[in-house]
């Protein structure tokens, strides 16, 4: 298999109603490599179906209760199931079942008894079908993306400096020293609006290129975090919001230190910006062990006592193809592609990122980096001063 796109082998199910025909299925596609999980019927199908879709369905015609092309119809009817490729794999050969198994949907119509090598050069070729549409899907999002940030979030601060700009050359004279200072105040504050949307923007584009190169070294954790709290006092001050570093100056991690101060960057600007007046924001740290490959790993949580999200807001966070338009707490505006970023960024470095959020209770984002040196005494030590 050559599933260049897939970031996983492509998970397949088989349904049937006889256990002989699941078992010689099933042989198959284990030699090949492929996932699967076989049904007795078209209830079990579905239901394996809504816990974890599959990237292909092998699907029988003749089983009792369901028919193959009742449960074809029901997945086809279902926008979370109708891209998933069905092959029907029936011994009913007459011409007007083929069509009814194309017009209900499916992609491929096998008979009964199959030739091996056949039905997986079928499978073979329909999941490429799906992955490439899939990598379509992602870069018109990615593009759309693009052009609404040129067109929307890059004018907005862009045309506000201008317009200032305007103001203060036509009108200069007019103005006391306190007024022109305010105006250089919002001047400063659009142009690093501006900036700091633009360097989003072209890391971005060259993480979409893979222009963007890991190189891991050593790094202090606390260092890296205080440096970035230090630049956004004066944001949180002028929203009368508390910082804090409770991390420890001997935790280690193995990141790219470009990659991580991007990464948090982001997380504290949006937390900044998601915080009412008067509100807190705290950075901490904890080790834990992955189960998978029983490695290290530092994991950094970024806390806020904001406005929190609901479910709807947390399901497309990191979605290229959800338009984010929540403003800020201060009115802030944002294109919500920060946050993408430090996901991808995050698992270019061998980490993964989520969220806890509650609406009114704020929001935590937490991340793992690989750890340089986690010692069994980092579960005993906590920190109970923080940094400011």
């Amino acid at each position: 298999m050559n599933h260049e796109d897939c970031k996983q082998q492509p998970f397949l199910l088989i349904v049937d109603d006889i256990a002989k025909n699941l078992q010689v299925l099933g042989n198959i596609l284990s030699a090949k490599g492929y996932h699967y999980t076989p049904a007795m019927n078209g209830s079990q199908a579905l239901k394996i179906i809504e816990k974890r879709p599959p990237d292909l369905i092998l699907l029988d015609i003749m089983m009792p209760d369901m028919d193959g092309f009742e449960v074809c119809e029901k997945l086809k009817s279902s926008p979370e199931t109708s891209d998933i490729p069905v092959i029907f794999l029936s011994a009913k050969t007459e011409t007007e079942d083929i069509i009814k198994g194309f017009e209900l949907g499916a992609v491929d119509y096998v008979t009964k008894p199959f030739c091996k090598q056949e039905l997986l050069a079928r499978i073979e070729t329909h999941l490429d079908l799906k992955f490439a549409r899939q990598k379509l899907q992602e870069l018109n999002a990615t593009k759309d993306k693009f052009f609404s940030i040129i067109s929307h979030d890059l004018r907005s601060p862009f045309n506000a400096f201008i317009g200032l700009t305007e103001l203060m050359i036509d009108s200069l004279a007019d103005f006391s020293k306190d007024e022109i200072k305010e105006m250089l105040v919002l001047q400063y504050e659009n142009a690093n609006r501006f900036f700091a949307l633009l360097e989003n923007l072209l890391t971005w584009s060259r993480i979409q290129r893979n222009l963007i190169e890991c190189v891991p070294e050593s790094l202090c954790v606390h260092d890296i975090i205080q440096n970035t709290i230090s630049l956004f006092q004066s944001n949180a001050q002028q929203k009368q919001i508390s910082l804090y570093n409770f991390t420890t100056k001997d935790t280690l991690v193995y990141a790219d230190r470009n990659i991580i101060n991007t990464i948090m960057r982001n997380l504290i600007s949006n937390a900044l910006k998601f915080t009412n007046s008067l509100g807190i924001i705290k950075v901490s740290e904890s080790c834990i062990i992955a189960d998978q490959d029983n490695k290290s790993y530092v994991e950094i949580c970024v806390s806020d006592s904001g406005k929190g999200m609901d479910a709807k807001t947390l399901s497309g966070l990191f979605r290229i193809d959800v338009k984010h338009s929540e403003p800020g707490t201060a009115g802030e505006k944002g294109s919500g592609l920060g946050l993408i970023l430090c996901k991808e960024l995050i698992e270019k470095n061998q980490g993964r990122i989520y969220v806890e959020s509650e609406p009114g209770k704020g929001t935590s984002f937490k991340f793992t980096l690989p750890a340089m040196d986690c010692r069994q005494d980092f579960y005993l030590k906590t920190k109970e001063q923080p940094d400011e």
